[in-house]
């Protein structure tokens, strides 16, 4: 019952993991200091980041987020901040275009609720310059048990269900992939469809559905790759059920990573780096894998 009230509470948010996306940033460096004062400036940056913020400076940070998990996941991590001098308002939307003016225009100093190839496209068409602060968490496909209970009973004739839109379908056939089912044509990536299948470890057929649609056919099929929410819709737990699933490390956990997301500028400013390292830290990793039954991934760059 547990597991099926998590499922159903988080369906609707996590399907805009789906349809939300999220970007990087990178920096550059100086010539380097001597090695005490490396040392030196190493430990008061330290020092720093675990003082609370002093009086009279900005300490508090507005964000915007969806509801579940991100806003959830926010209310855990203002605990801490708030140890820390800080004070998180949160400020949860419905929407997926909201969060993102409200941060373009200043009102508020950053969301969550995105993937970087939702923030890259709101970006373009909007003409914004909204940057990734932090990846914080992924939100995993995995192939589950159909017919068969292991990967160790494919045999040919098989059928595997994946979904058939552009997105879930490319993350799908990487992940089968990924674990030696398939090959794909060089550089078909997250762009990737059946006709990108360059070869099959065996004589299988890859069956398409609407994403919603691939739960319903479970055990009429060998093998389904689902998206997180529509496997916990369906009572499946990624961690316990899943026969495999999207590490953090493959192209498609790091692509749509869920991210921080404020103005360019912003990222390097005292408080941006205290809300992703907050998000970051071990106590909020606890929380994600306690909370989530493996739906959502604390993402480890």
């Amino acid at each position: 019952m547990k597991k099926k009230a998590l499922a159903a509470v988080l369906t609707l948010a996590l399907a805009a993991g789906v349809m939300a996306g999220c970007g990087s940033t990178g920096s550059s460096g100086s010539s380097a200091p001597a090695a005490e004062e490396t040392q030196d400036a190493a430990a008061e940056e330290s020092q720093e980041a675990q003082e609370p913020a002093a009086a009279g400076e900005d300490n508090v940070i507005t964000i915007a987020a969806t509801p579940v998990p991100h806003a959830q996941i926010l209310e855990e991590a203002k605990k801490i901040l708030a140890e820390q001098g800080y004070d998180l308002k949160i400020t949860v939307f419905e929407d997926y275009v909201q969060p993102n003016e409200v941060v373009y225009s200043g009102e508020m100093d950053a969301n969550y609720f995105q993937h970087i190839p939702y923030l890259d496209s709101y970006n373009e068409e909007h003409g914004y310059d909204l940057v990734n602060a932090g990846g914080i968490h992924y939100e995993p496909f995995g192939i589950y048990p159909g017919t068969k209970k292991t990967l160790d009973e494919i045999a040919d004739g098989d059928v595997i269900a994946v979904p058939n839109d552009t997105t879930n379908e490319a993350r799908a056939l990487l992940l089968l992939q990924d674990n030696g089912i398939i090959t794909l044509k060089e550089g078909a990536g997250l762009t990737a469809t059946v006709n990108d299948i360059a070869s099959k470890a065996y004589d299988i057929k890859i069956q398409e559905l609407e994403a919603a649609q691939v739960p319903h056919v479970i055990d009429e099929v060998s093998y389904a790759v689902m998206n997180g929410n529509y496997a916990l819709e369906a009572g499946f737990s990624a961690a316990k059920d899943a026969l495999a699933y999207e590490k953090s490390d493959s192209e498609a956990a790091v692509t749509y990573v869920n991210v921080i997301a404020v103005k360019d500028g912003n990222q390097d400013s005292a408080k941006i780096k205290a809300l992703v390292d907050v998000l970051k830290s071990d106590e909020i990793v606890k929380f994600i894998n306690d909370t989530y039954d493996g739906a959502v991934v604390p993402f480890a760059e």
